[in-house]
């Protein structure tokens, strides 16, 4: 109180004057920023409908139009949406544009956007007209609320100029070197903890300051987050958007265990191999926008012979874009660290699936030294002091705590692309306490769902001293805070695979002329790894009770299920394939007939066009996963459809059933259920399937992997901003 006291006698005469002689200017810039704003925000609006607009303007799709016009009219600045064409003439318009509005408002344009100010309607409006398809997009805001804004905001305004200037002249002489040092200490101090723990400041003068940054730190969280609201159309140009405006000049390293391209020696020569992964389709447009570094294992028979001599080769091929380093592995690394550890502890240790997990002293130790490997080719690539780190999955739970030991003030984001189990079970594993403090070594940790985050607060809060902070999402742990978030996982849209396919009656045709399967034979599908988390056993037998309760379908349903292989050295995998095949044999001896077979079961790869070709064919889709982090099958059998028909039978296990409603929902383990919902499906009308596909194909669309790495991202980069909040407050000290 006393130093408010001080403060304001020191400037009570100077205020009185500056006050009065600046009001004005300050109203004055005010409104132009408002202004600016509101004609940055149209040119968003533009950029968004421009692509949309131009091709449903080519196909004269009014409908289309209009539903483009009225998402963006939800908006409540914007007044209305209309487009004028070559004579001047409003065709297109959206709900809310007001009566009488014609074009003789709109701005006449020559190339580049115009902006007028209009009092028309009882209303102060800004038309803004951009040049599109032979005519012009006209953008109406109302900016009546500027007014109100400018008179509100103005006195605090010009009071929080004038205090800067007086702080900089007078009170920084007379009264801030006697107290700043101590003050910013505090503040800092407060604000570097969580809210719900952070002490009050010590001096009741600095709490409402505290408070005041901790709600703007919020707000900002917030508008990263509302970008999604403004239905942006997420794609690979949206991700290099956001690293431009948000993460200028970063530099960006990704770490996985598999390699997005692989060379192989194929009969004397070099092949190159693009595997199939939603994650290389998210992060490459992150990583070509900034020219960054992708390590990984070096897994291909000839990928030594592809790389210069720092194991470096220059990706995609045809245009190069971004560096691959690829890291080698002797073959007891990748026993221990990959087949051992990560494949035969911590995936049955994650997943409900009832086999045990198996943890051997030696194979930590590999894991330990694979993760150091991993950490050292981090340091060596990075070339700043500030990378962002984006490391997958649980093959380098330890990577990021060794990261930032030798790189402080790195961005880490972690991503656990499977479930995380609850305290309970997590305290089976020998090592937890380091396998939870390398990941708090995270600036950012993902998960699939909200409910696998709160078992890894669970976990923490009972094997570690830390502090949590439930209504932030952090953990504090050493002096460093981790915001555990989750960020479900996704598909890019329009997969690529589909481009090249024809439609879906043909994808039908083709398949069942090379599988034998009569034109009259109703289709079921699963595709999956030889994986025990799949619940391929439980499906087939859910066919069999199918077979048994409901005898009408025998020889008029087939189920095709496609099972890559997948480590095979490990005995449980190599027991699931014997098990799956002598059930398929079983059921086809008792059931089948000489041209039919209730279960075909093909244990091969079938690179993405074929998967998708087998989608669009299925009349049933079946995802029976016992436990799964996400499960992308299901929503690349929903983007297979545009043909909006096939329905799909997914568990309420995997992660995808939290976004997928309109699925039929089943327990794997219940299979009279399963056989009913298989009923259900192969039963169910045209109409309920397309309008079930519909609202599916619109959460995928909207929910595309590009969000997911979006999202992230726009975590990242509020991160960095607090940082260098808390670096500036440590230099002023």
């Amino acid at each position: 109180m006393r130093m408010t006291t001080r403060f304001i006698a020191s400037l009570l005469a100077v205020l009185a004057v500056v006050a009065v002689a600046l009001s004005p200017l300050i109203g004055g810039l005010i409104s132009r920023w408002f202004q600016r704003d509101i004609e940055i925000r149209s040119g968003l609006v533009f950029h968004t409908l421009e692509a949309p607009l131009a091709e449903r303007l080519g196909r004269h799709d009014a409908d289309g139009i209009r539903t483009l016009f009225d998402d963006v009219d939800r908006d409540e600045r914007v007044a209305g949406v209309g487009w004028c064409d070559a004579r001047n003439v409003l065709v297109h318009r959206s709900r809310r544009m007001p009566d009488g509005f014609s074009c003789r408002f709109a701005p006449a344009t020559t190339g580049e956007p115009v902006f007028r100010s209009e009092t028309s309607f009882g209303r102060q409006l800004l038309v803004g007209a951009f040049p599109l398809a032979g005519g012009r997009l006209v953008i109406v805001h109302d900016i009546g609320y500027i007014t109100d804004r400018s008179a509100s905001a103005q006195g605090y305004l010009v009071v929080s100029l004038i205090v800067l200037a007086a702080l900089i002249s007078m009170v920084t002489v007379l009264v801030a070197r006697l107290t700043l040092r101590d003050w910013l200490r505090t503040v800092r101090d407060s604000f570097a903890q969580p809210v719900a723990s952070a002490a009050k400041p010590s001096s009741a003068d600095l709490a409402p300051l505290v408070d005041e940054i901790r709600q703007r730190l919020r707000a900002l969280d917030g508008v990263r987050r509302s970008v999604d609201d403004f239905r942006l159309n997420w794609a690979p140009e949206t991700l290099a958007a956001i690293l431009d405006r948000e993460l200028p000049d970063s530099e960006v390293i990704v770490v996985s265990n598999r390699e997005p391209y692989i060379h192989n020696l194929v009969d004397g020569r070099i092949d190159l191999q693009i595997p199939a992964s939603g994650l290389v389709s998210a992060l490459e447009p992150v990583i070509r926008a900034c020219s960054g570094t992708w390590i990984a294992h070096g897994s291909g028979s000839a990928d030594n012979l592809s790389v210069d001599a720092h194991d470096h080769i220059a990706v995609p091929p045809d245009a190069p874009a971004y560096t691959l380093r690829r890291v080698w592995l002797s073959e007891a690394e990748q026993d221990g660290y990959y087949y051992g550890l990560a494949n035969e502890g911590l995936w049955p240790l994650c997943h409900i699936a009832f086999v045990r997990p198996v943890f051997r002293d030696g194979d930590w130790q590999q894991y330990v030294a694979v993760n150091r490997k991993f950490a050292d080719a981090v340091i060596a690539e990075a070339r700043t002091p500030r990378p962002i780190v984006l490391v997958q999955d649980y093959h380098f739970a330890l990577l990021p705590r060794m990261v930032r030991e030798r790189l402080p003030e790195a961005t880490i984001v972690t991503f656990w692309h499977i479930p995380w189990p609850n305290a309970e079970s997590f305290s089976i594993c020998p090592w937890r306490g380091e396998i939870l403090r390398g990941l708090l070594g995270s600036s950012i940790l993902g998960f699939h769902t909200q409910f696998h985050c709160n078992n890894f607060l669970s976990a923490v809060d009972r094997f570690l001293e830390s502090r949590i902070d439930q209504e932030e999402a952090t953990v504090t742990h050493g002096g460093e805070t981790t915001l555990v978030r989750h960020y479900p996982i996704s598909i890019e849209w329009p997969p690529q695979a589909i481009r090249s396919l024809p439609p879906a009656a043909v994808c039908r045709a083709q398949v069942q002329e090379r599988l034998g399967i009569g034109a009259d034979v109703r289709l079921g599908v699963g595709v999956e790894r030889f994986d025990y988390t799949k619940g391929i056993l439980d499906r087939f037998l859910a066919v069999e009770a199918l077979l048994v309760n409901h005898p009408e379908w025998v020889g008029r349903f087939s189920f095709l299920q496609i099972a890559a292989p997948t480590r095979n050295r490990l005995p449980v995998y190599q027991q699931l394939r014997a098990e799956a095949e002598a059930l398929a044999e079983r059921i086809n001896a008792r059931y089948g007939r000489p041209n039919w077979r209730p279960i075909v079961l093909l244990a091969e790869h079938h690179s993405p066009v074929e998967v998708f070709r087998l989608f669009r064919a299925a009349d049933v889709c079946v995802v029976s996963s016992l436990h799964d982090g996400m499960n992308l099958v299901a929503k690349e059998f929903v983007a297979a459809r545009d043909d909006e028909r096939g329905v799909l039978v997914l568990s309420t296990f995997a992660g995808a059933s939290r976004e997928l409603l309109e699925a039929l929902i089943v327990n794997p383990y219940d299979t009279a259920g399963m056989a009913r919902a298989l009923v259900a499906g192969l039963s169910m009308s045209g109409a309920e399937q397309g309008e079930r596909m519909r609202l599916m194909r619109e959460i995928v669309k909207e929910n595309n992997v590009y969000r997911w790495a979006g999202r992230m991202l726009l975590d990242a980069a509020r991160i960095r901003k607090r940082g260098h909040l808390l670096g500036w407050m440590e230099t002023m000290n």
